[in-house]
């Protein structure tokens, strides 16, 4: 690209961090492979501040210790869209910590924008369509085709131009302070390694008794080991619709398993045989060693607490509608819930929320929480 310069070496990305120093307000994205590899990783690093852009190749070598004081430096503005995933990537593959953090779809939620994508914002403030073509793309291909290096810079080009708009609504609005505090809370985002048995985190196996549980398991552990010797995310190797039926119906014999319509024949075709040694390994499992999910003793219902919930719920969407905001931007369920339990009396006793909450909603809560 002849007007956006793609930085491959170290020396590079030394000058473009002293230029970036420089100013009080810059635009950063990042691309990566999460659909295309076991381990996601950041593939390219865009940058834009006036008008100017400058993408940064990760792959290619370059140290990017340069970026690392400049990121960090609170007194320059970062701008991005949805930052959550992209300050998990750059603190976990990078060693990049963010501050000064503007999230312009987070300043979208707070002021009630019905689409917070980054495409449906620059089409209604700018009149720019986005070219979408490029978001399932395989980043860590290289070259770069020249219309992905398009595509990743439209993603930054943008946006000071949004936060001149989206700011000054915050403060018309006195919602700047929301922002900020939403701010500072996802510059702290990061990834949790994932503790126990994958199978406890496996959407729907909760139903399941526990010796279906061990096989699942078996399963799971199979497509783990299979993704990361292909080099590509586990959904793709299997689904998990296919594993739950297979868990389920546990087929031991080709017969068996060319039965279950939920496994398509190229599936049965190519690993046929490696499911059918997953599943008799998982019968097999012991049952002291069978996974099993807490079950805590059942609760009596609390007809008072419920009644609280209830207010609550109906409070939040009356309340909601008055700002302009989606009820769950306002206050989460998991907020209410506490609340109704917990039945603080005081400003001070509101654990949970967050302070710009606390400011806005206390005196509105705390009356319905008291009986």
């Amino acid at each position: 690209m002849s007007d956006v310069p793609l930085l491959t070496r170290t020396a590079q990305v030394e000058q473009l961090a002293c230029q970036l120093a420089r100013e009080t307000v810059i635009a950063v994205d990042l691309e990566a492979d999460s659909m295309h590899s076991y381990q996601e990783k950041v593939c390219l690093l865009q940058f834009s501040w006036q008008d100017q852009t400058a993408l940064v190749d990760p792959l290619a070598g370059a140290d990017l210790a340069a970026l690392r004081p400049l990121m960090a430096d609170g007194a320059i503005t970062k701008i991005f869209h949805a930052a959550d995933y992209d300050i998990r990537c750059l603190a976990r593959d990078c060693a990049i910590e963010v501050r000064g953090l503007f999230d312009t779809m987070v300043a979208c939620q707070l002021l009630g924008e019905e689409r917070v994508g980054l495409a449906d914002v620059l089409k209604k403030y700018f009149a720019i369509e986005l070219d979408k073509s490029c978001q399932r793309a395989d980043w860590s291909q290289r070259p770069l085709p020249e219309k992905m290096l398009r595509y990743a810079a439209e993603d930054t080009r943008h946006l000071q131009r949004l936060l001149a708009v989206l700011r000054p609504q915050l403060e018309d609005k006195g919602r700047l302070a929301w922002a900020r505090e939403e701010f500072a809370l996802l510059e702290r985002a990061r990834f949790r390694p994932q503790e126990g048995p994958a199978v406890l985190r496996f959407k729907g196996a909760a139903v399941l008794p526990p010796a279906q549980l061990a096989v699942l398991q078996t399963l799971l552990e199979w497509r783990e080991t299979e993704a990361c010797r292909r080099d590509c995310p586990p959904y793709k190797v299997i689904g998990n619709r296919e594993l739950l039926a297979l868990a389920q119906q546990q087929p031991t014999d080709e017969a068996a398993l060319d039965k279950l319509v939920e496994v398509p024949a190229r599936l049965r075709q190519r690993y046929g045989k490696a499911l059918l040694r997953q599943v008799v390994a998982g019968q097999a499992v012991p049952a002291e060693r069978w996974p099993r999910f807490a079950r805590g003793e059942r609760q009596p219902r609390d007809p008072a607490m419920e009644a609280r919930l209830a207010r609550l719920k109906k409070w939040r969407a009356a309340k909601a509608e008055q700002l302009g905001l989606e009820p769950g931007i306002l206050i989460n369920n998991a907020s209410l819930e506490q609340l109704a339990a917990e039945q603080p009396r005081q400003l001070s006793q509101l654990e949970g929320l967050k302070d710009w909450q606390k400011t806005e909603l206390a005196a509105e809560l705390l009356p319905l929480v008291q009986n």
